[in-house]
Formats: structure tokens, sequence, C-alpha cells
């Protein structure tokens, strides 16, 4: 708990949002360091009623815990690094600057950013379930898409996800689909909620399947055994009829 994430530069999206809630699980005021800027010395003085810097021996205890976040915010970025990462952001100075190098390296600037939201939002229009795919699988896709705008700060309602993950559903599911919309309320039915429904009843279909299946492979092998019977009667009197004829 007291480490950061380390550092997944294949993953930096993931890496970003897990170690932004490490951070802030440990100490806000690091995260605004990190995000916004370090704290400042100035303060204003009451005398001249103007901002001032506070030089050191005259800081008071509030004033020098609020600056000492501005190394710790430095810090933690830097447990995170492995060496190759650190020698990309060792000349910045404060914890911001360090943070927007990393962005921009690995997750690129606004353009890029916006690029990859448009790449996004595309995927997720365009996104359909084929007939054999199982819910499970196709929830993972859909899923990285949906965490992946969400980590772009871009992203659509839960009502609009459920609303998509319906339409995208094979029209085999179509009955269940129009059940689903007769009995639920879209508008605040949780999207896991919906998926277990939908597990669930992918597993009634499943069985019924089976089952059906079963009942075709034992028709099929008492026809076979049927046939058999039938051929080995037939054969049996050829040869009583050919002993018959020999005689």
């Amino acid at each position: 708990m007291q480490r950061p994430p380390l550092f997944e530069r294949d993953g930096f999206i993931y890496w970003k949002n897990r170690f932004k809630t490490h951070v802030k699980s440990k100490d806000l005021d690091l995260w605004h360091v990190i995000t916004d800027d370090d704290f400042s010395p100035i303060q204003n003085n009451p005398e001249t009623k103007k901002d001032e810097v506070v030089p050191f021996h005259k800081q008071n205890d509030d004033l020098k815990k609020k600056l000492a976040k501005n190394n710790e915010a430095k810090m933690v970025i830097y447990n995170a690094l492995p060496r190759k990462e650190y020698e990309r952001i060792f000349m910045c100075q404060i914890a911001k600057e360090i943070w927007d190098t990393l962005i921009i390296t690995h997750q690129g600037n606004n353009q890029v950013k916006a690029n990859k939201i448009d790449l996004l939002v595309q995927q997720y229009e365009q996104f359909m379930i084929p007939e054999e795919e199982s819910i499970d699988n196709a929830f993972a896709k859909f899923n990285t898409i949906i965490t992946s705008l969400k980590a772009l700060d871009e992203g659509f309602s839960s009502k609009n996800c459920v609303r998509k993950f319906l339409r995208a559903l094979h029209p085999k599911w179509r009955a269940k689909v129009t059940a689903i919309e007769e009995s639920k309320n879209l508008t605040t039915l949780p999207l896991d909620e919906l998926i277990g429904n939908l597990k669930v009843y992918e597993e009634v279909i499943k069985k019924d399947f089976e089952t059906v299946k079963g009942k075709k492979e034992q028709s099929r092998s008492l026809a076979l055994k049927v046939k058999k019977k039938v051929s080995d009667e037939d054969s049996s009197s050829s040869d009583s009829e050919d002993e018959e004829y020999v005689i």
C-alpha cells in the first residue's frame, strides 16, 4: 500500500489511473501538486499588505508542511518509474512538469488525445456482437472501449452503454432484449446487472441446446440401430433363401 504502482509503458492509461488512485488515497494534497502546481512560499504580509516570499526561518509549521508536499509529490512519481523513464524527466523541476512530460510522451498531446478519442468513439458506435460470441467475451471487448474513453476524460452515460450493448446483440437475442426493455427501466439499469441477466439467459440457451442436441443424437443412434437390425435381418433372410435354392 505504501509503494505506488510500478510504471507500465505498454499499459500507460491503466497505470495512470492506478497511480492517480494510489496518490489520492494517500494524500489529496500530493495529487494537487502533481496536477496543478507546487505549493508556494508566498504569503500575504499583513504589514505591507502585499504577497511576499516567506524566508525559511520565518515559515511556520503549517507552511513548511505544505512546502514539503512539493518534494513528496516528486518522490512518489520517482518511486513508480524505472531508470529509463527517470532519465527522461530528471531535468524537470516540479512534480507537475514531470507528470505533464509523462502524459505527453506516452499518451500524446491534445491533438493525439483527440484522435484516440475519435477512434474509440468510432469503435463504440460500430460495436457489434457476432452470433457465436459469448457474453463474457463481448463485454470484455466493450468494457475495454468504454474504460479507455473514461481514461481519456471522455465517455458515455451508463444508460447509453446499456442501450448500445442491447442494440449490439445478435438478432437471436431479440426476444430476450424485448423482455428486458419491457421489464426493466433502462434509464437506471446498471450495465453490470444487464450483463449478469444476459449471462443467466445464455446458460439457459446453452442447456436447452445441449438437451435438444442430446435428444437428436439419441434419436440418430436409435435409428442407426434399427437400420442395422433391419439390414441384419435382410441379410439373414437372403442367406436362408440362398440355402434353399442350393438344395
